[in-house]
């Protein structure tokens, strides 16, 4: 397994702060989801765990180690990556987009194997996106596109898998198909997984843990049941709502108020 966690960390962009004083622990080998309204830090949080941006306060530990004093190829045996917007250079197939996955695990002269051939084609079969190996990435619709960067960061075959927004561009039932797909992942090969998700009810639903971010901080932190309430829910997005039990699984689920805009934000 992969411990990840951050010490009072502080993020940000050009000297303004986005991420003020946070501390979490990403408990091993289970599902963190992160929620909160947009702009809140959600996004820039998971790129400094990933350590695609420094702390300007506090540190990132991986294995009990800062981050930062790491290789960059070892934490890409460690970590593994789907940023929100990700971009594949021109002309790219997907087979070889999914392929880069395998890089951290070669090194300088590390040759491709049939291993590698395996994994690859595991991520594409896992990801509905097999019959795609030959198009070009750029052809493809955003869903298809999404699905794909998925694969790639299944075969990197991380311990430690941060998805910013995983089910960007996919329809309700791919939505459900990649959250399960992940869970699945989560259970058998015991990976540690934190995502950023916008909708509260699939997060409730697919969390251990669940993290609500407002304005930069940390509102509440814990399982859905305890977290999900209708006061947290005002108290994060400006939202009225009601907080009952989903049907199918018993998680919490969120119902807003008719006309329930406390606030826009």
């Amino acid at each position: 397994m992969g411990r990840l966690s951050a010490e009072h960390v502080s993020f940000g962009y050009d000297g303004v702060t986005v991420v003020h004083d946070v501390s979490l622990t990403l408990a091993e080998g289970q599902m963190t989801v992160v929620v909160g309204p947009n702009a809140c830090g959600k996004s820039t949080l998971v790129r400094g765990l990933a350590r695609l941006l420094t702390p300007t306060a506090g540190r990132v530990l991986l294995d009990g180690v800062p981050i930062g004093s790491i290789p960059a190829r070892r934490v890409a045996q460690r970590v593994g990556v789907l940023p929100q917007q990700a971009t594949a250079p021109g002309g790219l197939t997907v087979a070889e987009l999914v392929g880069r996955g395998r890089a951290p695990h070669h090194g300088f002269f590390g040759r491709w194997s049939a291993a590698d051939d395996e994994v690859v084609a595991g991520a594409l079969t896992d990801t509905g996106t097999l019959e795609l190996a030959d198009r070009r990435v750029d052809e493809l619709s955003g869903g298809q596109r999404q699905r794909v960067w998925i694969a790639m960061a299944l075969a990197q075959q991380t311990p430690v898998l941060l998805l910013d927004e995983p089910t960007t561009y996919l329809d309700v039932t791919h939505q459900i198909e990649v959250l399960e797909l992940v869970l699945r992942r989560n259970r058998e090969q015991g990976t540690t997984v934190a995502m950023v998700l916008h909708d509260l009810n699939l997060a409730a639903r697919y969390a251990h843990t669940l993290v609500v971010m407002s304005a930069g901080r940390v509102v509440r932190s814990g399982p859905p049941r305890e977290v999900l309430d209708a006061a947290t829910v005002r108290e994060a997005f400006g939202l009225a709502c009601t907080v009952v039990p989903d049907p199918e699984t018993g998680t919490p689920m969120v119902v807003p108020a008719a006309s329930g805009i406390l606030a826009i934000r």
